[in-house]
């Protein structure tokens, strides 16, 4: 069932009516319901038994550090408990490399036969995938290390596990949840708040302006562009990339704020996952802004935990004796850094082009910048450029756009392979005569569909420089009735008259669901 579809939005309604009418205390009892409708609703609502079997894992491993606790001296308590969270992680994470990324190993073996002969060898198993593993596998991953370390409150009901796990508006693209901050709130009483209600929908509302209206008419580009990259070399190559990295933008970020607006219309406050990534000036920034959750839950959990390692200690020691030891440092925190991106990598995807196009390369990336920042430091210097200047930041945030849509490439190729012929076509061939002659109303949009696609995605540049400023909703909220019921009108009218739906058609399936 799609988030965007007209059958999720009378479910949602429903639920919406119940959570309210309700007595406060039961209003839980309401999410966890809805979230297991939502799931038995979907496509492959059969696979419903895997998240339930990892609620239960997790909530069994829980319960067994409390009682561990309860009964044993502190030391030893540490130990047995130590064995229960790998035990866990080992459940969870096997499950998810056996379901998600077991085509991971497929298309690697595929790829080394191809070499010798024509055809797959094996073939994948996507139909096994449960929907939103990626994500409630991490949410859960992430309770029981906090339960661990003792700074989450271990949870009694399993019910009450099941609903921060499997909360149905995080299902489909997040966010992640961190349960020391975004559970309590699930589990508490929340009365009807007009405001909170109309602001959530407000949200809902700009979320299918982002995926109906833009990122469905630029995916009929990437398309055309994407699926006979032979036939478009040059710029339409760039065109086609740079259509994508705002596909996938309006996309995941529309998807994001249909499932926070969600939230908000039942009270409650999801950690927000975008801040308007393509003003980034550097890579590092740009990770800060997009997936905001799966960042800070990789390093959290992954990262940081790799640098404290033995392991790494004894590498970091021998480093530091070899190059020194700031230079020591640096490199112990490169290697980390590589396990931490190729980890992001893999998590996007069973498949190579994920792993360079989403993971090493962005590492590659972030390495060079910080061995090469005193160098770009010195050469500003020598040429008297202020690097605070405006029209600096400018220069840096068209760079990172274009390192970004590089990696991009990667991502929406069909391989590795048909990446790297597509960057050798895109600088190969030079063709700046398709701007003026006609040649973008070929790439599956028409000169009235591309104007629609412009001028909403000149609408969406205006509300992001206002929201790097402040709050958009809020300052709306405080304008006079007649001008907030035109504002929001006018929008509801726009995405109902220019949305890309209809009978037959299914809405925007969000590219991050597969995730």
């Amino acid at each position: 069932m799609s988030i965007t579809s007209f059958y999720f939005l009378i479910f949602y309604a429903l639920v919406l009516f119940v959570y309210y009418i309700v007595p406060k205390k039961g209003q839980w009892v309401i999410l966890l319901l809805a979230s297991i409708l939502y799931y038995l609703f979907s496509d492959n609502g059969f696979l419903i038994f895997y998240p339930l079997a990892a609620v239960l894992v997790c909530h069994a491993g829980v319960r067994r550090m409390v009682r561990i606790r309860e009964r044993a001296e502190k030391a030893e308590a540490q130990k047995r408990c130590r064995r229960t969270l790998i035990g866990v992680i080992a459940v969870n994470v096997g499950a998810l490399f056996l379901l998600k990324y077991i085509n991971f190993g497929i298309n690697t073996v595929n790829g080394i036969a191809s070499l010798f002969r024509e055809g797959e060898l094996l073939h994948g198993l996507n139909w096994l995938v449960p929907l939103g593993i990626s994500y409630y596998s991490l949410t859960l991953i992430g309770y029981v290390a906090d339960v661990y370390f003792e700074i989450a409150r271990p949870l009694k009901n399993p019910g009450k596990t099941a609903l921060y796990g499997m909360f149905f508006p995080c299902m489909l693209s997040g966010p992640i949840l961190r349960f020391r901050e975004d559970a309590e709130q699930l589990f508490e009483p929340h009365p009807f708040d007009y405001v909170q209600v109309t602001r959530g929908m407000q949200r809902m509302l700009w979320g299918f302006f982002k995926v109906l209206v833009i990122s469905e008419r630029m995916g009929k580009i990437v398309d055309t562009v994407y699926g006979s990259y032979a036939q478009y070399p040059g710029l339409y190559i760039w065109l086609g990339t740079v259509a994508f990295a705002f596909q996938l933008y309006t996309n995941f970020s529309g998807g994001m704020d249909i499932s926070l607006g969600i939230a908000q219309t039942f009270g409650l406050k999801l950690p927000e996952n975008f801040e308007r990534p393509f003003f980034s000036r550097t890579i590092s920034e740009y990770w800060r802004r997009w997936h905001i959750t799966l960042g800070v839950w990789m390093k959290e959990y992954v990262f940081y935990p790799i640098l404290r390692s033995a392991l790494f200690a004894k590498l970091g020691k021998k480093l530091r004796a070899r190059f020194g030891k700031k230079m020591g440092k640096q490199l112990t925190t490169f290697a980390g850094m590589f396990l931490l991106w190729f980890a992001v990598g893999v998590w996007h995807g069973g498949d190579w082009k994920y792993v360079i196009g989403s993971g090493l390369l962005h590492w590659a990336y972030i390495v060079c910048g910080e061995l090469l920042e005193p160098v770009y430091a010195k050469g500003m210097a020598k040429l008297g450029i202020d690097p605070k200047a405006k029209w600096v930041d400018r220069l840096r945030m068209l760079r990172t756009f274009f390192l970004v849509n590089i990696g991009f490439v990667f991502f929406r190729a069909d391989s590795v392979g048909a990446a790297c012929a597509m960057l050798k076509e895109a600088v190969s061939v030079f063709n700046p005569g398709i701007l003026i002659d006609g040649s973008i109303f070929t790439l599956g949009l028409d000169w009235i569909e591309f104007t629609i696609a412009v001028v909403s995605l000149l609408m969406l540049l205006a509300v992001s420089l206002q929201q790097e400023k402040g709050p958009v909703r809020e300052r709306i909220g405080k304008k006079s009735l007649p001008v907030r019921w035109i504002i929001w009108y006018a929008l509801l009218f726009y995405v109902i008259l220019l949305g890309n739906y209809g009978p037959g058609y299914t809405a925007a399936e969000f590219i991050y669901q597969g995730f």
